[in-house]
């Protein structure tokens, strides 16, 4: 009888350190979703892909700003002359003030599109 009892405790000791691992191993493996934040863009691109976290009007065109998705990098174009100083660009073309190429400067995190503001 006390083999019995003993059996008994044993595998109700192993069963319950079995099924409380399986509850530490499902909460373990979740995965989280990733936000995509809304931003906003001028429809005509006047500052060059730059985006907001607010709506409102373009600062240069005066064209109510569209909503786009952020994404969480993208590739940034730029002058290798360096006519407009450090700016960046979201998309290949030519530098609009000397018509060279613009060359891929590498990934760089989506930001909200206020460079050089303390805000």
């Amino acid at each position: 009888m006390n083999k019995l009892k003993m059996i008994l405790l044993m595998a109700i000791a192993i069963f319950s350190f079995t099924a409380a691992d399986a509850q530490t191993a499902k909460k373990k493996y979740k995965t989280k979703k990733a936000k995509t934040a809304m931003h906003y863009q001028c429809p005509m691109k006047c500052e060059g892909g730059k985006t907001y976290h607010k709506n409102g009007k373009c600062p240069v065109c005066k064209m109510q700003m569209k909503p786009v998705k952020a994404s969480v990098a993208h590739a940034t174009y730029q002058c290798p002359m360096k006519c407009e100083g450090e700016k960046t660009y979201a998309k290949a073309g030519k530098c609009p003030v000397c018509e060279m190429d613009l060359k891929k400067t590498g990934v760089k995190k989506a930001t909200d599109g206020h460079e050089g503001h303390n805000h």
